[in-house]
Formats: structure tokens, C-alpha cells, sequence
């Protein structure tokens, strides 16, 4: 499958730089490129994130490239190769989930998948009826925002009551990963009644796609607050006049379906700067299907009016 002429994936590698919707040929590029110290391996995965469905491939300067793929009900299968333009054509076959990519239709007979044993599959524990209804409503909360993937959501789980009257961990690693991928499940089900509808969440990130493109910083769901944004969106800046963002909690606001605030400003810190972004992040919504309130004063937030938000996972 492939996206807006890129590949429907995320390649890790061991460095933990992430790659999203690359095309074939950066794929192949990724594939020979590894085989270094601290370069030695891609983890794939589908977009959005389809739980134990992956690719990935290992190789160390001189040996065969170790490639191995998971489909949930099928275990994980692996396989030696010496040749990685063979490795990088199986992978794109993977990627666009062509029929037959790993032989069992004859697309490249000889691959030579074999089993991996993958152990004793581990015993977790239920957690208590009040611990999950706490941590799944916070979990829920998240999905809903669309931005956090299967590991941040983990972590988000694992952490969500530390130190509580609950105890100082009540949920485990393997318990909150348990818990977030029944409820990531359950949210992609949801999505699969949206078909390919254009949602808000659409219309925004292709407002702000272009705001970027015009020399505007701009940033979803960026850092925790206001006040952690305006120091860190300078990091971002990159040439840009200025910016405009909105932060974690804005995001859940907005997912509660309230309005969306943005903030915004010029790189120079003066108040002309800073009404000219203003005026111009307003005109980029015009015509978007999305309206803003804005009374032209740079002191003041922008808001997005009440969002219908349905943001696709990503992770």
C-alpha cells in the first residue's frame, strides 16, 4: 500500500530515527545503508501501527542479511540472504502487501522462510477491575488525541498511576502493553467506519502543511503546555519568520470537542512580526473547511472553532 506516493510504513533503525512513508528507492537505500556499528538493523511496520504485523532485517559488514516478517496469527518467520537488492524488493513487496511477495504464491520462490521459536509466550496477570477502568479511561483519553503510538501509549499506561494509592507500580510493562493493544483494536475498528472521508484532524495537518511550506514553523501537538512550546518551538525554526502551534493539552480539549487554541508569533519578538503570522495563519484556514475566532490582536490566542475530531493513528 502506498500513501501519497510513499509506502504505507515506518522504518526504525538501530539508531532509533524513525522514517515514515518512504518511497521504494529510499527503502532500498536503507537496506544497503546498514551493516555498521550502531546501524545494523530496520524494524518495519504498517501505518497505522497493525500490532504483531512487522518486517525487519539485521546485517553485520560480511554476513548474510538476516530478514524476518510476523503476521499476527502466523508466528514469525525468518530467513538469510546474501544479496540486499533482494532483501529491499522483498520488503517493498511487504510494504504494499502485494499477493505472493513471500513465496507463497511464487513471487520469489527459494526465499527459504523457516519458523522462528519465539519461546514460552508470557503469563500476565489481569490487572484489578479498578486499576484498568482508571488506566483505560486515560488510555481512551489518548487514542482520541491520535497522536501517541503503541509505545508511548504503553508507557503512558505503565506510568499513568505510579506512586498512587493504588501502589508505588501497579501496572506492569506487559500489562500495560496488553491493555493498550485490546484498546488499539477497538479504535481502529472505529476508524474503519470513517472509510476515506476527509476528516478535521485532515484538514488541519494539510493547513498547517502548508503554513510550514510558506516559511510559518508550524507544529501539532507540540510539547506538554504554552509555556514549554514558546521555549522550545525556537529549536524549530529553521529559517521560518515565525510560528504557530498548539500543545498536548489544547489537543485534548479539542478531541473533548472543544475549540482548538493556537499559538503563534514572529522569531523576531516584535508585535508587527507577530500580527503578520497571525493574519496569516487566519487567511491559510479560508477556504479550508475549518473557521476561525481571532479579534487581530497579537496578544491573544487563535481558535479553531469546535472540531469533529477524528484523527487516524499513525504509529
Amino acid at each position: 500500500m502506498e500513501i501519497h506516493g510513499g509506502l504505507a510504513i515506518t522504518v526504525e533503525t538501530e539508531s532509533g530515527r524513525t522514517h515514515a512513508r518512504v518511497g521504494a528507492a529510499e527503502l532500498r537505500e536503507l537496506v544497503t545503508g546498514i551493516g555498521g556499528p550502531g546501524d545494523r538493523f530496520l524494524v518495519l511496520q504498517r501505518i497505522p501501527d497493525d500490532l504483531d504485523v512487522f518486517a525487519q532485517v539485521w546485517h553485520e559488514e560480511g554476513g548474510d542479511y538476516r530478514l524476518e516478517h510476523r503476521a499476527a496469527d502466523d508466528g514469525l518467520l525468518g530467513t538469510n540472504l546474501d544479496d540486499p537488492g533482494r532483501v529491499a524488493r522483498l520488503l517493498t513487496g511487504w510494504a504494499r502487501q502485494e499477493a505472493g511477495w513471500d513465496a507463497g504464491a511464487g513471487w520469489d520462490a527459494g526465499a527459504g522462510w523457516e519458523p522462528v521459536d519465539l519461546g514460552p509466550e508470557e503469563d500476565v496477570p489481569e490487572l484489578p477491575d479498578e486499576v484498568r477502568a482508571e488506566v483505560e479511561r486515560r488510555v481512551r483519553e489518548r487514542l482520541r488525541c491520535g497522536y501517541d503510538g503503541r509505545g508511548e501509549l504503553t508507557e503512558i499506561a505503565e506510568d499513568h498511576l505510579v506512586g498512587g494509592e493504588h501502589g508505588e507500580r501497579p501496572v506492569s510493562t506487559a500489562q500495560a502493553r496488553r491493555l493498550v493493544d485490546r484498546l488499539w483494536r477497538e479504535r481502529l475498528a472505529e476508524q474503519e467506519a470513517w472509510g476515506e472521508e476527509t476528516t478535521d484532524p485532515d484538514r488541519l495537518t494539510r493547513v498547517f502543511g502548508s503554513l510550514d511550506a510558506a516559511g510559518v514553523t508550524a507544529r501539532e501537538n507540540f510539547t506538554c503546555c504554552r509555556g514549554c512550546g514558546l521555549a522550545e518551538i525556537g529549536a524549530e525554526r529553521e529559517g521560518a519568520r515565525g510560528f504557530v502551534f498548539f500543545h498536548q493539552q489544547s489537543t485534548e480539549a479539542a478531541a473533548e470537542g472543544h475549540g482548538l487554541t493556537l499559538h503563534y508569533g514572529g522569531f523576531d519578538g516584535s508585535e508587527e512580526t507577530t500580527a503578520a503570522v497571525g493574519r496569516e495563519v487566519v487567511a491559510a484556514f479560508a477556504g479550508s473547511g475549518l473557521s476561525t475566532e481571532w479579534d487581530g490582536d497579537p496578544g491573544r490566542a487563535i481558535t479553531v472553532r469546535a472540531l469533529n475530531w477524528r484523527r487516524r493513528l499513525q504509529g
